[in-house]
């Protein structure tokens, strides 16, 4: 029984690094570079061993994709370990959307790429539908319970107010990502907009 266990740790190891390595492949040159042999070589595995553990393409993006939000609740579980208040939790939830350093850049770059492949491709609009759908609804419920504490004074629906600052949050990554706006400025609007929750 222990060594299934290992060789299940071991198969979840090399799917992530697999999936990382998608990442930095999308993050290099855009979904539309994604390819068995694109992954496998930034991977340093053959194309065979990619596609043992992803047999289509689409398998390999959607883990990537999850892969992508994996990293990032690693990210935001970090930010709050010292400050665990919901202030807190929201404040880097929405800043982490805003690029600052290579982790946060290449998370908005792939999230940019499959936004921008969502266009064309149902199968990734629901994958990103559900997404954001989770999103909003974590940060709601958030808000909400701000609400109920009396921290945040609002008649405004919870749920509203966070579909407001992630668009927030992803317009002004975009601007950053394409150099026409400063990456320290759009955080602090971001922080500006959580701020203005809290009389």
């Amino acid at each position: 029984m222990a060594r299934t266990r290992g060789m299940g740790a071991q198969r979840d190891v090399r799917r992530r690094e697999i999936c990382d390595a998608v990442l930095a492949v999308v993050d290099d040159a855009g979904i539309a570079a994604v390819s068995l042999t694109t992954v496998a070589a930034q991977a340093g595995v053959s194309a065979g061993r990619v596609q043992h553990y992803f047999p289509s393409r689409a398998q390999l993006l959607e883990a990537a994709f999850d892969r992508s939000n994996e990293r990032a609740v690693d990210r935001i579980t970090a930010l709050t370990a010292q400050d665990p208040s919901p202030r807190a939790a929201l404040t880097a939830v929405l800043t982490d959307l805003v690029p600052h350093d290579d982790a946060t850049r290449t998370h908005m770059r792939v999230r940019q790429s499959f936004t921008a492949q969502a266009l064309a491709d149902e199968r990734v609009a629901a994958r990103l539908r559900d997404t954001y759908g989770e999103l909003a609804r974590r940060l709601g419920e958030i808000i909400a319970g701000e609400v109920r504490t009396g921290a945040v004074a609002t008649e405004e629906q919870p749920e509203h107010i966070a579909v407001r600052l992630v668009a927030l949050a992803e317009g002004l990554a975009y601007h950053v990502l394409i150099g026409a706006h400063p990456a320290d400025a759009a955080r602090r609007q971001v922080l500006d907009a959580v701020a203005a929750l809290y009389p």
